[in-house]
C-alpha cells in the first residue's frame, strides 16, 4: 500500500512449549551443514540442541542458522549463539512460518575464533506442529510509495534480506499469548525494494517467518513540461506531454497546475484529454503550468512537473481611472491629463479622446457647439491634450480610452467648463447648423416636422405648401423647403447643416447668401382619420452680413461688372430656354427622369447664385455673421442688431393650421411611366441593354422612382408674407411612412399613442399584407415589436442587418440569449442554427393571460456586406427559399427588417414577390413592384445598386431554378435526371451542369490584380487558375522580404464563413508560405488529394521526423498512421521568432485513393470516410472552429470536390435536403474552377446517397 508518512506490514507471534532431538557436529575453523529441503503449508517447529566449550571459558566460536527459502540466497542469521561458552548442551526452538507453496532449507554455519573449543549440534528435528516459542503469519506483499515510513507488526526485529534492519517502534499485547509489535523503515526509496522476514529471538529458541516483498514505487514526475498548442487572451491549449515519466505507472488520475509568475496563488484543474484548455485567465499576463500524476494507492501523487511559461495574448484594455483625469480650463482651451488603465491587458498603443458635441451646453445660447467634434489619437506616452478653440462659458463632455492591438476598451467620460470671456463673436457664415429633435404626438402619429429660430416678435407662421427653391422665384414666394427626411431618422437630436448645398429627398439644400437675412424653421405633420396637422417652430435665424465683397481698381471696375452682367445674362437666358423646353417635354410625356432634371436646374442655379455673389462663394466655415442656435422647447432669438427676445413653442402649443394634402407646387412631375412586365425567357436580354452604356437604362428607371412620400397634396397657396425682416424662409420637412398602409397596434391603456410602431403592411404575390415592413427594433421599441409580433400572429421575422456594421449601431439586439420579459411578453430562445450566411432562432412567446405558447423563427442573414450589396445573389436566394419553405401557410404577416426597414428590406420583398410571379406567370415585373412597394413605405429599394441587385438576383434565380431535392427523394431523383432524353441525346445532370458552367462568373484581370502582380509571379503554378482579391487570405506571419501572397481561396461550408482554404500544392520556393497560411488561419486540417511528383514541381512539404523549418515557421513531426486509403500525420507548428504564441497542432490527410490517371476517386465509400474523418478530427481538437487546408495539384476540380461533397453531407445532416447545384456555385463564385468536370459533379450525387445508405 502507498502512504506519505509510513507503511506497516503486520506479522504475528505464538508462545508454544519445545521439543528436543540431538545432532553432532565437530568443530572446524568454519563449516556448514546444509539440511534437506522441507515444504510445509503451515506453522512448524525445527529443535536442536548445541554444545559450546573452550579453554578456560572462552567461547570457541559462533554457531549461525540460515533459512533459504525457494533456493534464495543465505540472507542474513535468524539465529546466534551469542554469550559465553556454557559446557553444556542447550536446546533452542527454531519456529518457522511457510505458507505453500514455498519450500525451504536449514544452513548450519560454525564460525571459529582460532581458539581451541567445541562447537556442536545434536538432535535437529522437524516437527509438525507449533513450538512452545512464538511464531507468526506475515503478509505476501507489500506495496509502498518512495519516501515513506513502514512498519511492520510482530515481534522483537524486522531484517530485509539485504541486511537492513528496522528497529521495532511498538508494541501491543492481544491476550495472553499473542502481541504484536511495530518497526518503522524510514525514508523508503525504491532501493529499498526487496524481500522482508521477522525474526523472534529469545532465551529458549527463535521464530522466522517466510520471506514478504515489499515493492516500493515511485510517484511518476513527468519529464518534460507541458507544451503549448494555442494561446488566447483569456485562454490558454496546453498539450500534457505526460507520455514520459520519471517513476511508476499505471497513470490514474491527471492535474493542470498553474499560478501567476508574480503570484503564489496556486490552482489545479483536473485533467481526463491529451489536450487541455485553462480557462478565465487573465490577458497578458505570464503563467507558470506544470503537470501533477497520480499512480494507485495512497500517496501516489508526484511532485509538480517542470514548468512551462506562458504569457495569455493581450486583450482590449480596461477604462482609464475616473479619478486620474484632471483638467485646467481657461477661457478658449481645457488641458486634460489622465493616466494609462489599471488593467492594461498589453502594451497601450495609443489613446483616443474626443469631445462628445451631442451632451454640450453653452451658457451663451448663440453659440452652436453641435460641430464641435473630432477626435484627437495620442501616443502611449502621452498622457495628456490641451483642446484649444472652444467657446467660453462653455461644458464640454470629454471621452479618454485607451486601445491595444485587440482595439479600443471602454470609454471613461468626464466634463469640464470653460471659463467665461468679455469678448464676442461675430460670424459671417453661408450655413446654418440646427438641432433637429424628434416631435412628440399627440392622439395621432408624426407625419412632418418643423424647428425654426426666431430673431424678431413677428407671429410665427406655418407652411403647408412644400415648395422647391428652383420655383420659389417663380411663384414670387418668400420661403422654399430645403430638406426632407424619414421621421424614423430622427428618433434622437440630429444635428442638420442648412446650406450644404447637397439634395435631401429632391428638396435641394443651396448655400446661404451671406448679405441675406434667413429664418429657419422646422415643422411637423400628424395625419389621423383624414385630418391633418401642422405644428411649427422656428430654429434658427441668420442676419446679413455688413461686410463688402474686396474692393475693386477703379480703372477695372466696370470691366469686371461688364464680364459679370454678360456671364448673369447668358446664365439666364439659357435657364429660360431650358426650362420652356422641358415643360414642353413633360406636357407631350410621361415621367422623364425627375432627378436628372432637378440636378441640372441645380447646377445652373449655382452657377447664377455664385455669379451674383462671387465675393462670398467660398465663405463655409470662417464666420463673420450673426448665427442663433436655441433649443426646440425653449426657444431664444436675435435680431440683426443682436439683441436677444425669448419666445416660447413647442410641437404641442404651436399654433395648428388645417393641412391638405400635398401636391408639390413644382414643374409638372410624373411618377414614372407603367413599363410592361418582362418574360422569364428574355429577362437575360432585357438586363444585358440595360447595363449598356455603363448601367444608363438602369439608372434611368432607378430615378423615376418618386423618393418620399408618394401620397399626393392638394395645392394651396398664401399670399401674406410669412415673415417681415428676411429675404428668404427656408423651411425642413420631415415625414414619415402612409398611414393608409401603416401598422396599427391595439392602445395600451393610459398610454397616448401606443398604437403607433414604424411599420407598414406591404402586399405579397396575390397575397394581401402578406408581410410587415419595419425598421430594426431600437431599445425602446422592442415591446413594440413583440407587441406587433403577438398581433399580427406572425410565425417568421426576417432580419437583413447586422446589429453593428462598420462600427455602427444598425439595430437593438431585441431576442434574448436565454429567456427575457419584455412586460407582459415572455420570449425564450429555444434553438439557434449556425449556417456561414444566416442563422435561424426559434423562440418561444408566451402574452400574460393568452393561455398559448407560439414558436416564431426568426432568420437572421448574416452575409450582406457593410457597403453594398452582396458580391453575388446565390447565398440569398437560398436564405429567400430557405424562409419560404420554413414559413407556415396559415401564419400571419411575415415581419421584415432591416435597419431603417427600407433599402436591404425592399430588396428581401422584392426578389421573393418576383419568384412566385416568374414560377406561376412565366414574367417578372420588377419596375411596378418596386413602384407599388414605395407607395406602402418610404423609398424601399433604397439605391440603384440594390434595384440592379435585385434584377441580377432574379436572372440568377430564372437560370438556375429550384435545385434543392429531399433526403428520402434523392435516389430516385438522381436516377431520372441520369435517363437520357432520346431527342436530345442529352440528360437532366448534364443539362444542370451546363447551366452550372453558364452561370459561373468569370474573373476579369481587375479582380486577380494582387495574383497578376510581377513580383507574385512565380508563385502561381498556372497563371490561368488564379485567386481574385476579395477571397485572399492575406499572409500575417512576417518572413523576410517575401510577400504576402499566396495562391489560396477562402471559402464557405455549410455552416461556417470561410471554413475551407482551397490551394495549390506547394510549389518549392511556396512551402514556407504554405505552413504560414496554417498557423496564421488557425488551420487545425489539410487535406491532400494528389500525389507527391517533383517532375511536377510538388515536393513533400512535411517532415517525415523531427522538425524541419521553413522560414520563421517550424513543423514538427508527432506521429503518422495509415488506415486504407488514407495516411494521417500530426504535425506541431509555431512560429519560432513568436514562441509566446504557442503551438497548433494541424493533421495531415493523405488520400491514397484518387490516382492522377482518374476524374474521380476509386471508392465512394473511402472518400467519404475521408470527409468523416476530418470533421472528426476538427471537433475534436478545437470544437470546429478551426479551418481545413484543402489542395490539389492546382486548387482546381479536386479540392472543390471535397469542399462541395463536406457542404452536401452538412446539408443532409441539418436540413435532410441537398443542393449539389447550389453547393458547387457557392464555391464558383469564389473560384470558377471548382468541380470542373461533369463526372466529379455526378460523384458529389454519388457520395451523397452513399452518406445516406450509411446512415
Amino acid at each position: 500500500m502507498d502512504g506519505t508518512d509510513y507503511i506497516s506490514l503486520h506479522c504475528c507471534c505464538v508462545v508454544f512449549s519445545a521439543c528436543n532431538l540431538t545432532f553432532d557436529i565437530s568443530h572446524p575453523q568454519r563449516a556448514q551443514l546444509y539440511m534437506a529441503q522441507f515444504k510445509e503449508n503451515d506453522t512448524h517447529c525445527v529443535i536442536f540442541e548445541y554444545y559450546s566449550a573452550g579453554r578456560e571459558g572462552s567461547s570457541p566460536g559462533q554457531l549461525l542458522i540460515y533459512v533459504k527459502e525457494n533456493n534464495s540466497p543465505l540472507g542474513i542469521a535468524v539465529w546466534n549463539s551469542s554469550g559465553p561458552a556454557l559446557k553444556k548442551w542447550q536446546q533452542v526452538e527454531l519456529a518457522i512460518s511457510t505458507f505453500w507453496p514455498n519450500f525451504y532449507q536449514l544452513v548450519f554455519e560454525a564460525v571459529g575464533t582460532g581458539e581451541r573449543g567445541l562447537l556442536a549440534v545434536r538432535g535437529i528435528s522437524r516437527q509438525g506442529h507449533q513450538c512452545s516459542k512464538s511464531i507468526f503469519g506475515f503478509k505476501r506483499e507489500v506495496v509502498s510509495s518512495a519516501v515513506t515510513e513502514i512498519t511492520h507488526s510482530v515481534a522483537v526485529v524486522f531484517y530485509s534480506q539485504g541486511g537492513r534492519e528496522a528497529p521495532m517502534k511498538d508494541t501491543k499485547p492481544v491476550n495472553s499469548r499473542r502481541y504484536t509489535a511495530t518497526f518503522d523503515i524510514v525514508n523508503t526509496t525504491k532501493r529499498d525494494s526487496g524481500r522482508y522476514r521477522c525474526i523472534v529471538r529469545s532465551e529458549k529458541g527463535v521464530g522466522v517467518s517466510s520471506y514478504g516483498v515489499l515493492v516500493v514505487k515511485q510517484p511518476p514526475i513527468p519529464i518534460a513540461p507541458p507544451q503549448l498548442t494555442a494561446v488566447g487572451a483569456t485562454y490558454l491549449w496546453i498539450q500534457l506531454n505526460a507520455n514520459s515519466i520519471n517513476g511508476d505507472g499505471p497513470i490514474v488520475e491527471k492535474e493542470v497546475e498553474y499560478r501567476t509568475l508574480s503570484g503564489s496563488l496556486i490552482d489545479s484543474q483536473p485533467v481526463d484529454k491529451p489536450n487541455h484548455k485553462i480557462g478565465h485567465l487573465d490577458p497578458d499576463t505570464e503563467y507558470e503550468i506544470s503537470v501533477l500524476l497520480t499512480r494507485p494507492n495512497e500517496g501516489g501523487t508526484g511532485a509538480p512537473g517542470p514548468p512551462l511559461r506562458a504569457r495569455t495574448k493581450c486583450a482590449v484594455p480596461g477604462a482609464v481611472p475616473q479619478q486620474s483625469i484632471q483638467g485646467s480650463t481657461y477661457e478658449e482651451k481645457i488641458a486634460l491629463r489622465w493616466r494609462e488603465p489599471l488593467q492594461t491587458y498589453g502594451i497601450i498603443k495609443q489613446y483616443e479622446v474626443s469631445p462628445d458635441s451631442f451632451s454640450l451646453h453653452s451658457f451663451d445660447p448663440e453659440f452652436n457647439l453641435s460641430n464641435q467634434s473630432g477626435k484627437v489619437l495620442k501616443l502611449s506616452n502621452e498622457t495628456s491634450h490641451v483642446f484649444t478653440a472652444l467657446y467660453p462659458g462653455s461644458t464640454y463632455s470629454f471621452t479618454i480610452r485607451a486601445s491595444t492591438v485587440k482595439g479600443y476598451g471602454p470609454p471613461t467620460i468626464t466634463q469640464f467648463t470653460t471659463k467665461i470671456s468679455r469678448k464676442s463673436r461675430v460670424c459671417v457664415c453661408v450655413w446654418v447648423t440646427v438641432l433637429l429633435k424628434p416631435a412628440r404626438s399627440r392622439g395621432a402619429p408624426v407625419r412632418c416636422m418643423f424647428h425654426p429660430h426666431r430673431e424678431s416678435a413677428e407671429i410665427l407662421r406655418c407652411y403647408p405648401i412644400p415648395i422647391h427653391f428652383q420655383n420659389a422665384s417663380v411663384l414670387n414666394s418668400q420661403y422654399y423647403f430645403t430638406a426632407e427626411f424619414p421621421a424614423a431618422r430622427i428618433q434622437t437630436p440630429l444635428p442638420f447643416t442648412v446650406g450644404d448645398n447637397r439634395t435631401y429627398d429632391s428638396y435641394w439644400n443651396l448655400p446661404l447668401l451671406p448679405h441675406k437675412s434667413y429664418s429657419v424653421y422646422y415643422q411637423a405633420v400628424s395625419t389621423a382619420n383624414g385630418e391633418t396637422k401642422i405644428d411649427c417652430v422656428r430654429v434658427a435665424t441668420k442676419g446679413a452680413t455688413t461686410r463688402k465683397p474686396d474692393a475693386v481698381e477703379p480703372e477695372k471696375q466696370t470691366d469686371h461688372t461688364v464680364k459679370i452682367a454678360g456671364v448673369i445674362a447668358g446664365i439666364l437666358l439659357f435657364v429660360i430656354i431650358f426650362l420652356g423646353v422641358v415643360l414642353v417635354m413633360k406636357k407631350r410625356k410621361l415621367a422623364k427622369k425627375r432627378k436628372e432634371t432637378l440636378s441640372s436646374t441645380r447646377q445652373e442655379m449655382t452657377v447664377m447664385v455664385n455669379s451674383m455673389d462671387k465675393s462670398y462663394a467660398e465663405q463655409g466655415t470662417s464666420c463673420d455673421e450673426a448665427i442663433s442656435f436655441m433649443d426646440t422647447h425653449n426657444l431664444n432669438g436675435r435680431n440683426e442688431n443682436h439683441t436677444m427676445t425669448s419666445e416660447t413653442s413647442s410641437l404641442v402649443q404651436s399654433h395648428t393650421h388645417s393641412y391638405k394634402k400635398r401636391e408639390a407646387v413644382d414643374v409638372p412631375y410624373q411618377t414614372g411611366q407603367l413599363h410592361p412586365a418582362i418574360r422569364v425567357a428574355d429577362l437575360l436580354q432585357h438586363i444585358t441593354q440595360m447595363k449598356c452604356a455603363e448601367g444608363y437604362g438602369f439608372k434611368e428607371e432607378y430615378e423615376s422612382f418618386f423618393e418620399g412620400q408618394a401620397a399626393p397634396w392638394d395645392s394651396a397657396k398664401k399670399d401674406d408674407k410669412p415673415c417681415d425682416e428676411c429675404d428668404y424662409c427656408v423651411c425642413l420637412f420631415v415625414c414619415v411612412s402612409d398611414d393608409h398602409s401603416r401598422v396599427r397596434l391595439q392602445p395600451l391603456e393610459g398610454e397616448q399613442s401606443s398604437d403607433y410602431i414604424n411599420a407598414n403592411y406591404v402586399d405579397g404575390y396575390h397575397r394581401p399584407n402578406h408581410y410587415i415592413a419595419t425598421q430594426g427594433p431600437m431599445q425602446e421599441t422592442i415591446y413594440d415589436f413583440w407587441r406587433m409580433v403577438w398581433q399580427e400572429n406572425t410565425a417568421t421575422i426576417v432580419m437583413v442587418t447586422n446589429l453593428v456594421e462598420v462600427g455602427r449601431v444598425k439595430c437593438c439586439k431585441y431576442w434574448p440569449d436565454d429567456t427575457e420579459i419584455y412586460r407582459d411578453m415572455k420570449v425564450t430562445l429555444i434553438e439557434t442554427q449556425l449556417l456561414s450566411e444566416y442563422v435561424i432562432r426559434t423562440f418561444a412567446v408566451e402574452k400574460r393571460g393568452a393561455h398559448e405558447i407560439r414558436e416564431i423563427r426568426q432568420f437572421h442573414f448574416t452575409g450582406w456586406p457593410d457597403h453594398g450589396v452582396p458580391y453575388h445573389a446565390t447565398g440569398l436566394l437560398g436564405f429567400v427559399r430557405r424562409v419560404k419553405a420554413k414559413s407556415p401557410a396559415n401564419a400571419g404577416p411575415m415581419v421584415i427588417h432591416c435597419s431603417a426597414g427600407a433599402g436591404r428590406t425592399g430588396c428581401f420583398i422584392v426578389i421573393d414577390i418576383m419568384l412566385d410571379m416568374a414560377e406561376r406567370e412565366g414574367v417578372v415585373d420588377i419596375y411596378n413592384c418596386v413602384r407599388e412597394l414605395r407607395s406602402r413605405r418610404v423609398n424601399m429599394v433604397q439605391t440603384e445598386e440594390q434595384y440592379v441587385f435585385i434584377h441580377d438576383a432574379i436572372l440568377e434565380a430564372c437560370l438556375c431554378g429550384d435545385t434543392t431535392i429531399p433526403a428520402n427523394q434523392l435516389r430516385s431523383v438522381y436516377y431520372d435526371m441520369n435517363r437520357l432524353d432520346p431527342q436530345t441525346n442529352s440528360s437532366q445532370i448534364k443539362e444542370e451542369f451546363r447551366t452550372l458552367n453558364m452561370v459561373t462568373p468569370t474573373l476579369r484581370v481587375e479582380d486577380c490584380s494582387i495574383a497578376l502582380l510581377p513580383r507574385n509571379h512565380e508563385k502561381n503554378r498556372c497563371m490561368d487558375v488564379l485567386p481574385p482579391d476579395r477571397c485572399l487570405p492575406f499572409l500575417i506571419t512576417i518572413d523576410g522580404e517575401s510577400s504576402n501572397y499566396i495562391n489560396a481561396a477562402l471559402m464557405d461550408s455549410y455552416k461556417q464563413p470561410s471554413a475551407f482554404i482551397v490551394t495549390q500544392h506547394p510549389l518549392p520556393n511556396t512551402v514556407k508560405d504554405f505552413w504560414r497560411l496554417a498557423l496564421d488561419y488557425h488551420c487545425t486540417s489539410i487535406v491532400m488529394l494528389n500525389d507527391v511528383d517533383p517532375a511536377q514541381l510538388c515536393p513533400q512539404y512535411w517532415p517525415e521526423n523531427g522538425v524541419h523549418r521553413h522560414g520563421p515557421i517550424q513543423v514538427e513531426f508527432v506521429s503518422a498512421d495509415l488506415e486504407e486509403d488514407i495516411i494521417s500525420r500530426i504535425f506541431r507548428i509555431y512560429n519560432a521568432a513568436r514562441p509566446q504564441d504557442g503551438y497548433r497542432m494541424v493533421q495531415q490527410f493523405q488520400f491514397l485513393g484518387w490516382p492522377m490517371y482518374r476524374d474521380t476517386p476509386v471508392s465512394k465509400r473511402s472518400f467519404l470516410k475521408l470527409i468523416r474523418q476530418v470533421d472528426k478530427w476538427q471537433e475534436e481538437y478545437d470544437g470546429g472552429e478551426g479551418r481545413t487546408v484543402v489542395h490539389c495539384l492546382n486548387g482546381g476540380g479536386r479540392s472543390g470536390t471535397f469542399c462541395a461533397i463536406s457542404i452536401v453531407c452538412e446539408m443532409l445532416c441539418h436540413q435532410h435536403s441537398v443542393d449539389v447545384f447550389h453547393a458547387v456555385k457557392t464555391l464558383r463564385n469564389n473560384k470558377p474552377n471548382m468541380v470542373d468536370l461533369l463526372d466529379q459533379y455526378k460523384f458529389c450525387y454519388e457520395v451523397a446517397l452513399e452518406y445516406l445508405n450509411s446512415g
